[in-house]
């Protein structure tokens, strides 16, 4: 997988008309700016140049509050892309009095998501972002808002889990079972290779609380098919892990994962894609 990182890369080229919209903690979509962004192939793609421009009130008919670029020979070693051209990028580190957060992006044929998670100094979440994008001069459309309904069913897939020491990446199939078991809560079931796991979560409006745990989380199901799955805390000592998902599709859904041990060190990132099967 690391070896194709850059081709993969090169799956997200093109101009991508979109916004970057501010989400509350809450789950509510708040201030939104415009944004054009390039990605653009030189010297047989062996060159690109980034360049992306935020809009005010009036849009794309004025000159952009911001213009930023940047050129990419390489990737660094916290930007990892998938074979779809989905990529998780973010800190390699957690550590007391730093911020710390994590970037992901889908990309489906004229379609990107982006998001974004920031923790503050205090290891307290405190920042959502989400971007959502369309290739320039295509008829690409938002996806509807995520709600529990169409995460119910089974789910089989594939998971390709990318390791931060180089070791060769692995592949392995996945089972997913979403139930309402009612009272207001959720049951998840999940299994990929040897390794299971079932979660349950209280359901309230389009949170969805997981407070059993040592970590307690919660994931905002969000527009455009979207969700953020997120410890509310991230502490010392404590393994975690940091999630963004995408319904594509009514019966394919997408998961990016970043996970970190308990010294708070990336180990890993890994692409998930499911399909329904009931």
């Amino acid at each position: 997988m690391m070896e194709n990182n850059w081709d993969n890369f090169l799956k997200n080229l093109g101009q991508w008309e979109g916004s970057f919209t501010s989400v509350s903690l809450e789950g509510k979509l708040l201030e939104s700016t415009l944004s054009i962004l390039n990605l653009e192939g030189f010297e047989e793609n062996k060159l690109v140049k980034f360049r992306v421009r935020r809009f005010g009130p009036s849009g794309y008919n004025e000159p952009p509050l911001k213009d930023y670029c940047q050129e990419y020979r390489t990737l660094g070693k916290q930007n990892i892309f998938f074979q779809t051209g989905a990529f998780s990028k973010g800190s390699l580190q957690f550590a007391p009095y730093s911020e710390f957060g994590a970037e992901y992006g889908f990309v489906d044929q004229n379609r990107r998501l982006r998001f974004v998670q920031l923790y503050n100094d205090q290891g307290i979440l405190n920042s959502l972002v989400l971007i959502r994008e369309f290739r320039s001069r295509s008829d690409a459309k938002e996806r509807p808002p995520l709600t529990v309904e169409q995460l119910l069913g089974q789910w089989k897939g594939t998971v390709h889990k990318v390791y931060s020491d180089w070791q060769p990446s692995e592949t392995y199939s996945t089972f997913l079972e979403v139930k309402d078991i009612g009272d207001g809560r959720l049951q998840q079931q999940w299994s990929c290779g040897e390794d299971t796991m079932t979660t349950t979560a209280r359901i309230e409006g389009n949170i969805l609380y997981y407070d059993e745990g040592s970590i307690a989380r919660k994931i905002l199901l969000l527009s455009d098919g979207t969700s953020s799955n997120t410890p509310l805390e991230i502490k010392l000592r404590q393994p975690f892990y940091l999630e963004l998902g995408w319904m594509v599709e009514d019966n394919q859904h997408q998961r990016l994962i970043r996970s970190y041990n308990d010294k708070g060190a990336w180990i890993s990132a890994s692409h998930v894609i499911e399909h329904r099967v009931c």
